[in-house]
Formats: structure tokens, C-alpha cells, sequence
């Protein structure tokens, strides 16, 4: 059994699926009407950059999606391989989004708009400079849960991320992720400030909820034709009337990434097919359990490898 994942925020490169895009129509027209649905030349930051302006939130959202969503439609229409047949479809973060889109839960239109003021709401949520991220590598979840819970007195900080075997984000305010960071480094933990700029999936994001709690009640939820693992829950879900909940839920909620791994495993799944720009899914696929199969689906030679 297969399960398609897709990319969240991490992805992106400046020229990112030139390659589709030079080749296959459907690309140039997801393109144009990306460009017209959110009123600027998305497409040109991605095919020419600057690389600062597709790492601006607001723009890498909806950019990520836009290049998962057109290799799903190219493998779908022009390599005529059906991945809706998949047992599960899941993303992390913004990926969850392009998970719902292409197994027909969202339309297009809704979702690129959605996300570019997902994106920028997550941004203005905390003052540049005031919020960031870490990564912490080989640790434990239970070590840094008890971390936090034993110094909250010294710095509040939050898992933002559970990755993987051995790779955890935590969010929080600058000041309290460098207090974190010292304390780490005394216990000889690994960690690594990320270059983000705002601390996502934690309570800080709260104004961002907001905005998208009202967001959410403008947009029709179509019939699941293809059960998605949740970030929230790690859990299945079919229900078109509880996605809404878990997606406003899910800006300040931690992304259950290994869990919803060692779920879809658990029930069956031995190949994981992640669509879009990278391999990040699938080398924390692969830290989580190395038996299972996995591919990164970003060109035309990795389409033709595609086995389900």
C-alpha cells in the first residue's frame, strides 16, 4: 500500500520544477492562474527569484503548493498514473493543504488564496525579530517535553515540530529559544537556531488562528474520496465537517509528523510518494523507519520511476 505526502515550508528553491515547467503545459497554466488569482507574478519568484522574496512566508506558501500541485496534475494527466488510488494522503503544515486540494476536498482557487494570507497572517503574527525556531537533533521528545515543563519558570518555549526519530523544532520568542539554546548546549544536546522569522505552531501564532478561523468559514469542504492523516490528531480523518476545526486548529498546534508516519505504517502502508519541490518528507520518512519505500517526485525522470 502507498501513501502520497506533501511538502511544507523548508521546500523551496529559487527555479524550483523549471524543468516541468519548461515541458508540460499544465505547469504554465496552474501558472497563470496562480498569477491571476492572487493579483502578482508568483510564478516569476519562483522561476527567477530573488531567493529572499519566495523565503517571505506569504509567498513560499502558496509557491510550495503551487509546484505540488502541478507535478500531482502532470503525473495525473499526462503520465496517467493515479494516485488517488493512494491509501492515505498527508502534508506537514502547508503541505496538509496541498494534500486536500489534490484529493478534491479544496478547489485550487481557494487554496493558493487561502495560503498567501495563511502565510502572511503566520508572519505578522509576533514582530520580525521577536520569534524564531529551533531544530534540537538527537534527542528525544519525553527529554525536551520534560525540558520545558522543568524550566518554564526560565524560558517558555514550545515542540513546534515532531519530525522525526531524533529531530524536533521548538518554538518561541527570541530571547526565551536563546535561554533554551544554553541550556541544550550544557547538556552537550545538539541545536540549531533555523533561519525563520516568525515562531510557527506554537501560541504566539494566535492572532493568525484567528484570521484563519475566519477564513475557513468562507470555503466549501468537498466529500473526502481519500482518508488524510491529520498534524493535529495523527490520526485518520474523512470528515469534511471536522477538517475545517483541525486546519485552524493546526497554526498553533504541534505538526505530529512521526506520529502520522508510524500510523500510516502501522496500518499497511510500505511506500511513501512525496510530490513537490526537495526530499525533505522523505529523508525524515527514511530516519523513522528504513524498511518502508520512499521517493521524491520532482521531475520527469522521478515520475517514470514511479511503482504503486
Amino acid at each position: 500500500m502507498f501513501s502520497v505526502i506533501f511538502p511544507g515550508q523548508g521546500s523551496q528553491s529559487v527555479g524550483m520544477a523549471n524543468e516541468l515547467y519548461n515541458k508540460f503545459e499544465t505547469f504554465k497554466i496552474n501558472f497563470k492562474k496562480a498569477d491571476d488569482l492572487l493579483n502578482y507574478q508568483l510564478s516569476k519568484i519562483i522561476l527567477e527569484g530573488p531567493a529572499d522574496k519566495l523565503n517571505l512566508t506569504e509567498n513560499t506558501q502558496p509557491a510550495i503548493f503551487l509546484i505540488s500541485y502541478s507535478i500531482f496534475q502532470v503525473i495525473k494527466n499526462e503520465f496517467e498514473i493515479n494516485l488517488n488510488d493512494a491509501k492515505y494522503f498527508a502534508g506537514h503544515s502547508l503541505g496538509e493543504y496541498t494534500a486536500l486540494t489534490c484529493s478534491g476536498v479544496l478547489s485550487f482557487e481557494n487554496t493558493i488564496k487561502i495560503l498567501k494570507l495563511r502565510g502572511k497572517a503566520m508572519q505578522e503574527a509576533v514582530p520580525k525579530g521577536e520569534g524564531g525556531m529551533i531544530a534540537v537533533l538527537g534527542s528525544e521528545l519525553e527529554i525536551l517535553e520534560d525540558i520545558i515543563n522543568k524550566k518554564k519558570n526560565e524560558f517558555k518555549c514550545f515542540i513546534a515540530n515532531d519530525n522525526s526519530n531524533g529531530q524536533i523544532v521548538l518554538s518561541g520568542t527570541i530571547s526565551n529559544i536563546e535561554k533554551l539554546s544554553i541550556y541544550l548546549n550544557s547538556l552537550n544536546i545538539k541545536n540549531i537556531k533555523l533561519s525563520v522569522s516568525a515562531p510557527f505552531h506554537c501560541e504566539l501564532m494566535k492572532t493568525a488562528t484567528e484570521l484563519m478561523r475566519n477564513e475557513l468559514a468562507k470555503i466549501v469542504f468537498k466529500e473526502f474520496q481519500t482518508s488524510l492523516i491529520s498534524n493535529v490528531t495523527a490520526q485518520e480523518i474523512d470528515d469534511n465537517l471536522l477538517i475545517r476545526d483541525l486546519l485552524i486548529r493546526q497554526i498553533e498546534s504541534r505538526v505530529r509528523w512521526r506520529e502520522s508516519v508510524n500510523f500510516m505504517i502501522k496500518n499497511g502502508v510500505n511506500n511513501f510518494i512525496e510530490i513537490g519541490p526537495g526530499k525533505v518528507l522523505s529523508g525524515l520518512v527514511k530516519r523513522i523507519d528504513k524498511k518502508v519505500k520512499v521517493s521524491a517526485i520532482n521531475s520527469e525522470e522521478d515520475i517514470n520511476k514511479i511503482k504503486i
